[in-house]
């Protein structure tokens, strides 16, 4: 990494911190967030030394990282992010499993709309009911057959269908969120250990590993088959939970269609839980 992408991390993170967020008076003010001199008095800096660190021209140390996300009060993920930029692996890097309550009421209210939330690195952690309508996941018995990834690439799901468009631009976003992961938790063994799996034994992910396709939208488009055998086609749209580090996947139907109606029977004719939480994180 290069000092000048950890320049432009730490710039973005200065101007989406709100003063009153890190305890100073909220007056009006020509930019956004804090000041450079803010920022500096906050971490024991120099306004003329955040600049130098925005502008690419100093590498800061492990500590004046450590400085400038405490003072900002940077979340977790944000921290980590920055400490890998700057070349450096966060203490404690493991990636965020815990489901918060904010978490648990995305999925409550969305009863309708099947959708999952899954971590960076692409476990699956809690569905809400109607996912499990879908009846889409089933049980393996291997050890990552909670993972995402895994089971795109290395155990296909039975009742899961992708024209060859969306099977590209859906592989493309796994291997990406994997290599942001990998990048924002070094440390973390079961990630790596994830990582060396899916190259070992998918062709088709080790090659994206290695050159990686742009992603262009975090959507792509997949037909269910039902426990009745007749299909449903839905959008999935991955939209992120910044706080907490994980992703929440939301599949839709065209308002008015026969796939909107379809998904409707399905989620009717089997009601359950409004929440579970499932899955493991890695082997074991």
């Amino acid at each position: 990494m290069t000092s000048h992408e950890f320049g432009m991390a730490l710039r973005r993170l200065r101007e989406a911190t709100t003063p009153e967020s890190v305890g100073l008076p909220a007056t009006a003010r020509r930019v956004r967030g804090l000041r450079r001199e803010e920022l500096g008095d906050l971490a024991g800096l120099s306004a003329d030394y955040v600049r130098r660190l925005e502008q690419g021209r100093s590498h800061p140390s492990a500590a004046v990282v450590d400085a400038v996300a405490r003072a900002a009060g940077a979340p977790r993920a944000e921290y980590e992010r920055l400490a890998a930029l700057a070349g450096y692996a966060a203490a404690d890097g493991q990636v965020p499993t815990d489901l918060g309550p904010g978490v648990v009421r995305l999925l409550e209210r969305f009863p309708d709309t099947p959708m999952f939330v899954a971590d960076a690195a692409m476990n699956l952690l809690a569905v809400n009911g109607a996912f499990q309508a879908l009846g889409h996941w089933d049980r393996t018995g291997e050890e990552w057959e909670w993972n995402i990834a895994w089971r795109s690439f290395c155990s296909p799901f039975a009742t899961f269908q992708q024209g060859e468009a969306d099977a590209a631009d859906h592989r493309s976003v796994l291997v990406a969120r994997l290599k942001d992961a990998r990048l924002r938790y070094p440390t973390d063994a079961s990630l790596a250990a994830l990582v060396d799996a899916l190259r070992t034994g998918s062709r088709a992910f080790d090659a994206l590993w290695r050159a990686p396709r742009p992603v262009t939208a975090y959507e792509s488009s997949a037909t269910f088959l039902s426990s009745d055998g007749e299909p449903v086609t839905l959008v999935g749209n991955l939209l992120a939970i910044p706080g907490d580090d994980l992703g929440a996947l939301l599949l839709t139907a065209a308002p008015g269609s026969a796939d909107a109606s379809r998904l409707a029977e399905v989620v009717d004719g089997a009601p359950g839980p409004a929440v579970v939480e499932v899955g493991q994180i890695g082997p074991g």
